[in-house]
């Protein structure tokens, strides 16, 4: 379990988890203790040991690959608390979510707002949480690139997703994956300039690398 977030308001804990070392978010705010959890990859038992002495409100998922939903099952029965997800990626979840979102929607956990934002392209129903500066961006934006993608189209559509909503963000935002480091905005950004000003196969789509692809 690593911190990375510590402000007067908000704490976010990260854990990797599982056999993909996957990135599970915590978002606790400060001023009530109320929680969120965001992604549920394996081994629920950290991620509840981990939420003693807060108030979970919600189970958020950035996307339902089996990497990220793992523990779903077992952490929903322990802590009996809503499951969101966006409708398009619903029928692959058990138990089904209880709370659809999608883009502009609002999560409040006591003082602190989470801002959704619908990215389709990795898959349908991709989603990712911003809070104040910080951005968990689920396997829509990776440090060096987007999340795969299985067909050209799909590639075209994270790419959409990136650019029109993400890219909008401040540079200084903080961007948390859901596998590896943090990045920024401004290193997204200019990483994906240098992928822009080269020439790309049409069929393009797969792990893509902003700067070697």
């Amino acid at each position: 379990m690593t911190t990375v977030v510590s402000d007067d308001h908000l704490r976010i804990e990260r854990l990797q988890l599982g056999a993909f070392g996957t990135n599970a978010y915590l978002l606790v705010g400060k001023e009530t203790g109320e929680s969120a959890v965001v992604d549920a990859p394996d081994e629920a038992e950290k991620i509840i040991a981990r939420l003693k002495g807060t108030t979970p409100l919600y189970i958020l998922l950035t996307h339902s690959h089996m990497d990220h939903i793992g523990a779903l099952g077992e952490l929903c029965s322990e802590l009996k608390v809503p499951l969101a997800a966006h409708a398009a990626d619903s029928n692959a979840l058990s138990p089904p979510p209880e709370i659809m979102l999608n883009q502009s929607d609002t999560i409040t956990l006591g003082k602190i707002q989470v801002y959704v934002l619908h990215t389709p392209g990795h898959t349908p129903g991709s989603l990712c949480f911003k809070t104040n500066n910080y951005l968990l961006s689920g396997d829509t934006l990776f440090p060096g690139g987007p999340g795969r993608t299985n067909t050209p189209a799909d590639f075209a559509q994270v790419v959409k997703s990136i650019t029109g909503k993400l890219f909008t963000m401040d540079d200084d935002t903080q961007v948390y994956p859901g596998h590896g480091e943090p990045t920024t905005i401004k290193q997204a950004k200019d990483e994906f300039a240098a992928f822009s000003s080269r020439p790309h196969r049409s069929d393009l789509c797969g792990d893509v690398l902003w700067l070697t692809s």
